[in-house]
């Protein structure tokens, strides 16, 4: 998979807007970029983190209680850092800044829980095109500058939903959707949505890994220049 920027993005879901804006921006220290209203009743707000865009999905009608997706844990580099800070923001959602370079983490990280951590290295070795990083501490993929730790875990969902709170999604920006799209399904990915266009502003898509966490795929104008 070629990527137009060399980070992933992640976001989640919540229905306490204020709380969470100033744990992200006053705590972890993610400055915000802007607010994008999605439809009726939800509206992002895009924060940065080194490159990677934070995507806080506020919701005013209550989200289904569903349970937590495979993604656990977001890391965070932070320079000046003598030794990893273990957070939890006001919905629970879990946040470790390190040390740039802990783990190999120089940007960012997602831990995800998997049921078959062997079938998720398939996945992103062959379906997503990602390099497996050598020696880390459990098996860990480059996403660019990011990076995507799989870890065993007897709670790991088996068919994860996209609604629901807490962390429900990554984003992977590439130049061609509609190829990326077809190479995933042609290497054992699933289909949550097919490649549509936003307007004049991107053209994305939906995927799952074997335990049907999403990933979405997006072709973004302002990063490639054009949505054909």
């Amino acid at each position: 998979m070629k990527l137009a920027k060399p980070a992933f993005d992640i976001g989640l879901a919540t229905n306490h807007q204020e709380p969470m804006l100033r744990f992200w921006q006053d705590t972890v220290g993610a400055p915000f970029d802007h607010a994008l209203p999605i439809r009726r009743g939800l509206v992002q707000h895009r924060h940065d983190l080194s490159g990677s865009v934070l995507k806080i999905n506020c919701a005013s009608e209550p989200l289904p209680d569903t349970p937590p997706s495979g993604y656990r844990t977001l890391v965070v580099a932070r320079a000046g850092l003598a030794a990893p800070r273990a957070l939890v923001d006001p919905d629970g959602n879990r946040v470790v800044l390190v040390p740039p370079g802990t783990h190999g983490v120089t940007q960012i990280g997602v831990e995800l829980g998997v049921r078959d951590p062997a079938a998720h290295a398939r996945f992103y070795r062959d379906a997503l095109g990602l390099v497996e990083l050598p020696g880390s501490q459990g098996r860990a993929f480059r996403a660019g500058d990011g990076v995507i730790r799989i870890e065993r875990s007897v709670d790991a969902p088996s068919d994860a939903t996209f609604e629901g709170p807490g962390w429900r999604y990554i984003t992977l920006q590439v130049f061609k959707v509609d190829e990326e799209h077809a190479a995933v399904l042609a290497h054992g990915g699933r289909e949550a949505m097919a490649p549509r266009t936003l307007g004049k502003t991107a053209r994305i898509s939906m995927v799952r890994d074997p335990d049907g966490n999403w990933i979405e795929l997006s072709q973004r104008a302002s990063l490639v220049g054009s949505l054909d």
